[in-house]
Formats: structure tokens, C-alpha cells, sequence
């Protein structure tokens, strides 16, 4: 069976579904394909399949995976996928959802797909500096997950941007690999917890430097070789040759459509219990969404897998309970 035939022929209104995907990343296909592989009416809507891991360029973390790309894992989420009689619905997003016992999703496509349940995996953004070389050389030096790509700088120099916990943790976490780790902090003082500042004051190859603007990420023959940073206290602008720049400076959960939908921290993220339950009934969500901690591909395929189970006893519980209202009806 051809797949791509199913998503083709997909713009006439499919049936009730058992469960909807919204997100096409490790957590999303992992979810759809625990759901498939029970009977059940799986839809998968995903904007960009693949998500972030397309913009990861070496992964070695992928237990029993010695090595990948992420455009190889995206091609091998779709292959998998493709076992499956699941229906892909690419290059659409949500736009509004009706709750209820039978949910309503409406596309930017202004079709409309009705499903008992729904797994909300639509993961999350690094959120981006802004500055001239960052955007250009993302995997040729610019990086924004210490623990996927801090072993590719190996005996050198790098620099982390950000003072908070993520940053001082990534620094941390560089020290042991790189030959030295400068951090970048924009404010006058760092916003870390003071034990994580410790531990990077003890460290010999970690500088901090505060009150710094980072103004560019220089490259040379498609290689960072330094950046460019303002002190924000003298406005003179210094350079530091190094071969490497991790943004740090936080994550931006792809929840904003489901704001008065389920309840969202005040950072954006999901709020779930530890089945991936939602505040509503019937709605579940999985990987960097939610409030689980540690945003890693292989965390997200597990919490995939586990919100469908949810879901799928969800399910069988309101099936026993429909049965049971009809026969007293």
C-alpha cells in the first residue's frame, strides 16, 4: 500500500477517527503508530513532518542507533509510518478545536475531521538569537542542543549564550568535551541557581562574561570562526575566535491554537499527569509540548507511545460506559 496515494485522496471528509496526530516528529509518528498498530482510526496533521529533528544535522543519542541525520530518521519516521494504514495530512495546521465527548478540528485548509480522541505532539522551537551568521551556519557551528551536537566540538573552543539554568547547565555540560566554554550572559547578572554558578566558577576552561550583547556569528568557508559581542556597558565590540556558538536561551512550546483549550504553563508548555493526560478529557499530548522534562528525540518517541496507550484505554473505557447508557436506555 502506497501511503501517498492515501494522503492524496484524503480531501474527501474521512470518517470519525479513533485518534488524531497533530504533529509529525518522534513523538507524533510514535504515537500514531502505537494507535495504528491497535485497529484503531489513526490521522496524523503535521505542518512540517519531521519537525525540528530536520534541522538536526549529526544524531548519535538514538539508543541502538550508532548514528543518523535527521533527514535519514525523518525518512525512516515516514517509512515506518507507511506499514500502517494511518492518513497523513501534510502542510496543514489546526486552527481551532471544539471540545467535547466527539472533538471537532478545523484545517487551514477549512476541512473539518471529527475524532473521539486527540494526541497533541507539535513539539517546540529553540528560540533564535536574531543575529547576522546565526541562522546561516545552523550545523556548520551554531547549535542549540549541547547534548546532540557537544560532542562534535571536541578539544575546542565554543561559546553558550545564555545565563540561565539551560545555559549554565549547557556550559557545564560542554566543559567536559570542549577545550573551553565562554558564556554569554545580556543582563548584568546571571539568572541561573547560584549551585549551577558554582559548579561553573570551579570549572578552569569556563569564562562568563555579563552584560554582553551578541551582535554577530562570523564564518569563513561555511565554518564559524568567531563572534562578535557588544559590552553593553562600554559599547565597544570585541571578537572571540572560536569554532562553535550554542543559543541557549529557552524553548517555545507549538501550543498558542491550544490556549483555552487545555490548560498551558505560563511558559506555553502542556501541563500533563504522568499518562499524558490533559486538562480536557480525551486529549492527550506528547514530547517538547509538554511539561516533560529533558527535550530529547528519544523521550519523545517513549512519551508517544505512552499517550496513545493512554488514549487507546481511554477508549475502551468509554466504550464500556456508551455501552452500558445504551443498554439502560
Amino acid at each position: 500500500r502506497d501511503p501517498s496515494l492515501k494522503q492524496a485522496n484524503a480531501g474527501q471528509s474521512l470518517p470519525l477517527q479513533d485518534v488524531t496526530v497533530i504533529g509529525g516528529g518522534p513523538a507524533g509518528v510514535s504515537s500514531a503508530i502505537y494507535s495504528a498498530r491497535k485497529g484503531l482510526k489513526v490521522t496524523v496533521i503535521a505542518d512540517r513532518f519531521g519537525g525540528q529533528v530536520k534541522d538536526t544535522m549529526g544524531i548519535e543519542n538514538l539508543i541502538s542507533v550508532p548514528k543518523t541525520t535527521g533527514p535519514e530518521l525523518v525518512g525512516n519516521l515516514a517509512e515506518h509510518m507507511k506499514d500502517y494504514d494511518i492518513t497523513l495530512k501534510e502542510h496543514v495546521r489546526v486552527e481551532s478545536i471544539e471540545k467535547g465527548n466527539i472533538k471537532t478540528l478545523t484545517l487551514s485548509s477549512g476541512e473539518q475531521i471529527k475524532t473521539k480522541t486527540i494526541i497533541v505532539a507539535t513539539g517546540a522551537r529553540w528560540r533564535e538569537l536574531g543575529v547576522p551568521g546565526e541562522k546561516e551556519n545552523i550545523g556548520n557551528g551554531v547549535a542549540y542542543c549541547p547534548h546532540c551536537d557537544g560532542p562534535f566540538f571536541k578539544g575546542k573552543d565554543v561559546a553558550v549564550i545564555g545565563g540561565g539554568n539551560s545555559g549554565i547547565e549547557a556550559a557545564l555540560d560542554l566543559a567536559g568535551i570542549v577545550k573551553s566554554v565562554t558564556v554569554f550572559e545580556f543582563m548584568p547578572t546571571l539568572k541561573a541557581d547560584q549551585v549551577l554558578i558554582n559548579q561553573a566558577e570551579k570549572r578552569e576552561n569556563v569564562t562568563i562574561i555579563k552584560n554582553a550583547a551578541t551582535k554577530q556569528i562570523v564564518a569563513e568557508n561555511g565554518k564559524v570562526t568567531a563572534i562578535e559581542y557588544q559590552d553593553r556597558a562600554t559599547d565597544e565590540v570585541h571578537s572571540l575566535p572560536l569554532a562553535g556558538v550554542f543559543v541557549q536561551i529557552g524553548l517555545v512550546p507549538n501550543s498558542q491554537f491550544m490556549k483555552g483549550v487545555v490548560d498551558l504553563t505560563q511558559h506555553g508548555e502542556i501541563v500533563v499527569d504522568n499518562k499524558c493526560k490533559t486538562s480536557e478529557p480525551g486529549i492527550f499530548a506528547a514530547g517538547d509540548v509538554t511539561t516533560v522534562p529533558y527535550k530529547q528525540i528519544v523521550i519523545s518517541m517513549g512519551e508517544g507511545a505512552k499517550a496513545s496507550l493512554s488514549a487507546f484505554e481511554y477508549l475502551l473505557a468509554h466504550e464500556v460506559e456508551d455501552e452500558a447508557e445504551s443498554q439502560a436506555a
